[in-house]
């Protein structure tokens, strides 16, 4: 389930594209979410990690229950991507709690650079607490996120304890195996240490290899708009078409949607695999002061959507 890339061509914005590959689906909605709401980690629990959002912020939603991807005003961009080595651990009640499907939104409410996320997890012991979606019995992911100077790192948590990889060259992440291991991956084929040939099939690990190679082997761009289709192209590439066979496999899904996040201009694009239109989202112009939903069911969405947005009622995040 998914690919995620980021891209930095020198002079050109800090651009990240990512595709959201599910079974079923997920009836996204993009929200606008707003500073100065105060949030538990998980009500209930006996010490919920509790915030104040200091950034507002664009998210893509899964069944208007869970952030899957968005980005914030700072430009700072958060991804949730599946993967089936995930283990958060028995719950430790001497560490803060924060319920899977509110992950991404503390991220992008709390910090304007990765290098204060990672700064944060290094000093506050915080645990993940996982959940059961729609259509799965429990959901286990790792998170990337991105920043506008093109940082990077990539957060999974093995066995109960955090894994941070925090570098500007984690420009690539997939699904399974762990990222360490993808990293040993990737030096088995040509061009990154090995003479293997650059692989085709739908698995993760392969998908991992070819977004790197193609991310890696892009040409400078004429302009900021050829910088998009560049990075879309690897997106593309990368994609996963409609009746994959390996059915069966929670890493192998089709591609339902996919947004490219320009973090240095703060504008937030999505593309849906059921249409042919590309619409996107300029945060400099958006309320950061009121919630706010685009439906995208709404067939006539193209182009600069900004405007569209509309008041409504937060919506409720699903529980652990």
């Amino acid at each position: 389930m998914c690919t995620r890339v980021i891209w930095t061509p020198e002079g050109f914005p800090a651009l990240v594209g990512r595709n959201m590959d599910w079974k079923f689906d997920l009836h996204t909605n993009l929200w606008v979410t707003p500073r100065g709401v105060a949030r538990s980690g998980a009500p209930g629990d006996p010490k919920p990690l509790t915030w104040t959002s200091r950034y507002g912020s664009v998210v893509a939603t899964a069944y208007d229950k869970a952030v899957c991807d968005g980005m914030n005003e700072t430009g700072l961009a958060a991804h949730l991507l599946w993967l089936v080595e995930s283990d958060y651990g028995e719950r430790d009640p001497s560490k803060a709690a924060l319920e899977q499907s509110k992950w991404g939104q503390f991220v992008l409410d709390q910090f304007s650079t990765v290098a204060q996320l990672v700064d944060f997890l290094a000093s506050t012991p915080v645990q993940i607490l996982a959940q059961a979606m729609q259509n799965t019995k429990g959901a286990t992911t790792h998170l990337a996120v991105e920043d506008a100077t093109g940082d990077s790192a990539i957060v999974e948590f093995l066995d109960g304890v955090p894994h941070i990889h925090h570098d500007p060259e984690h420009t690539v992440l997939t699904n399974s195996p762990s990222y360490e291991e993808q990293l040993e991956n990737l030096k088995t084929y040509a061009g990154f240490g090995g003479s293997a040939p650059l692989p085709g099939t739908t698995v993760a690990a392969d998908r991992f290899v070819r977004a790197r190679y193609y991310r890696d082997h892009l040409p400078k761009p004429e302009s900021e708009t050829h910088a998009y289709a560049a990075l879309l192209s690897v997106m593309r590439n990368t994609a996963e078409p409609f009746g994959v066979p390996e059915t069966d496999e929670p890493n192998i899904s089709q591609t339902i949607w996919t947004t490219l996040s320009d973090l240095t201009n703060r504008v937030y694009a999505f593309a849906s695999s059921y249409r042919t239109d590309i619409f996107w989202t300029d945060l400099s112009r958006l309320d950061f002061t009121t919630t706010q939903r685009l439906d995208l069911t709404d067939r006539s969405l193209e182009g600069d959507v900004t405007a569209r947005f509309e008041a409504a009622e937060p919506f409720a995040y699903a529980p652990a």
